[in-house]
């Protein structure tokens, strides 16, 4: 008996350990299969038919961005999951690859342009666009822009189209540019918070928002000169597309009542009347007249149209193969706050980048490099090593070449200075060549509710760099010695890489920010042009007129950025929640400086930094409703 239960055990246990083996390698072949249908899902996308003489439709959705979020997919999924709100971006160099390679598909017989989903867009990136528009346009083909309402940057992009149609309840939102902040030098006074600051520069501005209740004359003069350089560039664009004046343009905003109630009151119809668009469709009467262009569908439910993201399938993206090309210029995109160390995402962080350049300098085939940097910038010590390593990548016979983008100010030009070549769009913001320290302190805030700091320490510095204890007269004069050292040698550089006389350099610097145009006339910026130009550039400099340009992707992100890019996605979504003062009181681009000094610190704490937006097109933010 004994014997027959102890066999029965025996198999029992077997059967159980086999059921329990089974059922973990079942699990983990499950898991396999999510992991890979939610990959298949995100990544996978299979090749479109495109039919004969069909309309391409390019529809921005969110940011026009020059580099995609690394963590996008993944945070896309995690917040469809959980219900929660994704930032949409798209890719710029999709949209110029799929209009490029539309003016020369003989299937492709219109390009509609659907802006209504565009939220932040940098001009110079419309700019881009609208000269691959050109491009299409000069092969003969029709180009037509659609919306239910056009915001500013919206309506900038539709107006490169030979036709422009408008919802009749829509309107088209020109207002003008400006900049305006919120000052809260008497807040915080309130808050008994002192907040050093230590600054080269009259027109070193990024930290006003926190010294001044009011914007400084010297602030004032500077942003109104480039915002008028560059609003008047705008209107010279939006007249030669529409057949206007400009000074129609203006008249049509400051004189807005007397339009609108010409028209009875009808925001579609005054546009209409002021001739910014052609006409006034709804969604079916657009439909129709597009399928009397292009014919209707298979399914006859639409007119005969592909997407852009489908077309985008159907051959390969620059930049992003070179094949077996002997000769390669090697392309970097740095996008975001110049910070030490690391980094994050839409951070350009020193580690991270610098071990990009030294990548393309160990690559043999490689015979130049681009930087097409977007950037306000950030840390002093972190735009010196990126810079040092660009310098030692030119004296190693490769040449650099810089391509601009929305904004390559301060600490972005500090690093740029040293190219051979600069390039910028007439609206990209540059220069800011200034320095600053910031430092705030908290015992004045912490005495008032009861709590003090005391101890002891061995020299007159020891407590330095301890927001709770006040700051010490010693460690004030050496930031403000650093920060001029840093000045000094702000400006050597550029002297040096931009061949301009040391004395002239000041009078250009002052931490003034200079719009493309005027900088290009000033030397500090050596041609107008794309991203496509100064790849023209390098491959002439580098003499190697075949090089096939090609991006230097950034190192895969380990687990445990993926970890932190997920809790910071949550942490933002809260955080306007906890009713802390940044997320209910500052700006997004002041509540990006804090996270700068904060967050991600400069080792002795000086910046070279520029407060400006670097997209035109984001609500309610620097440019309110662009």
């Amino acid at each position: 008996m004994k014997n027959f239960l102890a066999i029965a055990a025996a198999i029992l246990r077997g059967i159980w350990k086999t059921l329990r083996i089974g059922t973990q390698l079942l699990s983990t072949l499950l898991f396999l299969i999510l992991i890979i249908v939610v990959l298949t899902a995100v990544f996978h996308r299979p090749r479109a038919v495109i039919p004969r003489g069909a309309a391409l439709v390019v529809a921005p959705t969110g940011t026009l961005t020059e580099e995609s979020s690394p963590m996008d997919p993944m945070a896309r999924f995690v917040n469809n999951i959980a219900g929660l709100p994704v930032r949409e971006e798209t890719l710029l160099q999709d949209i110029l690859d799929a209009i490029h390679h539309a003016a020369t598909d003989d299937r492709i017989r219109v390009l509609v342009i659907a802006p209504g989903r565009m939220e932040r867009a940098g001009l110079n990136q419309i700019r881009a666009i609208g000269r691959a528009i050109e491009e299409f346009k000069r092969a003969g083909k029709v180009v037509i822009a659609t919306g239910d309402s056009f915001s500013q940057g919206q309506y900038y992009l539709a107006s490169w189209a030979d036709e422009i149609y408008l919802h009749p309840m829509g309107s088209v939102d020109l207002h003008g540019f400006g900049v305006y902040r919120l000052y809260m030098r008497g807040l915080l006074d309130k808050l008994a918070v002192n907040f050093h600051v230590f600054r080269v520069g009259t027109f070193k501005s990024a930290l006003e928002p926190f010294m001044r209740d009011s914007m400084s004359p010297a602030a004032r003069e500077a942003n109104s000169f480039w915002l008028t350089n560059i609003w008047n560039r705008v209107c010279a664009d939006l007249a030669s597309h529409r057949g206007v004046t400009v000074r129609a343009i203006n008249d049509a905003i400051n004189n807005l009542p007397a339009h609108l109630g010409a028209a009875g009151g009808d925001a579609a119809r005054m546009a209409l009347n002021t001739g910014l668009v052609d006409g006034l469709k709804d969604h079916q009467q657009f439909d129709d007249y597009l399928s009397s262009l292009v014919g209707r569908s298979e399914d006859r439910t639409t007119f005969r149209q592909v997407s852009m993201e489908n077309y985008l399938s159907t051959f390969t993206p620059s930049f992003t193969d070179a094949g077996n090309a002997r000769d390669r210029i090697a392309l970097i995109v740095a996008q975001g706050d110049i910070v030490y160390g690391e980094g994050g995402v839409g951070q350009i962080g020193s580690t991270s980048i610098c071990r990009q350049i030294r990548q393309a300098r160990s690559d043999r085939r490689v015979k130049a490099l681009v930087l097409r940097i977007d950037s306000g910038g950030g840390s002093a010590m972190a735009a010196e090593v990126i810079r040092r390593e660009l310098e030692a990548t030119r004296k190693s016979g490769r040449p650099v070449v810089v391509s601009m983008g929305s904004m390559a100010a301060s600490g972005a030009y500090w690093l740029s200075a040293d190219a051979d070549r600069i390039f910028a769009s007439p609206f990209t913001l540059t220069g800011s060549i200034g320095i600053f320290g910031a430092l705030p302190t908290f015992e004045n805030s912490l005495a008032r509710i009861g709590v003090h700091s005391d101890g002891t320490g061995t020299t007159r510095l020891a407590d330095a760099g301890d927001p709770t204890r006040p700051l010490s007269p010693e460690l004030g004069k050496a930031i403000q010695i650093s920060v001029e050292d840093g000045y000094r040698r702000f400006l050597s550089i550029v002297s040096r890489g931009r061949n301009i006389p040391a004395a002239r350099v000041e009078k250009i610097a002052e931490g003034r920010v200079w719009d493309g145009a005027t900088a290009r006339k000033l030397g500090l910026v050596d041609k107008l042009g794309t991203l496509e130009d100064a790849i023209a550039a390098a491959r002439k400099l580098a003499g190697a007129r075949d090089a096939v340009p090609v991006y230097v992707e950034p190192p895969g992100p380990s687990l445990l950025k993926l970890l932190r890019h997920l809790g910071g996605q949550v942490a933002s979504l809260l955080e306007p929640l906890a009713g802390t003062l940044p997320a209910r009181v500052l700006q997004p681009e002041q509540r990006q400086a804090l996270d700068l000094f904060t967050r991600t610190p400069d080792p002795r704490h000086l910046y070279t930094y520029c407060l400006l937006p670097r997209s035109w097109s984001e609500p309610a933010a620097l440019f309110p409703g662009l």
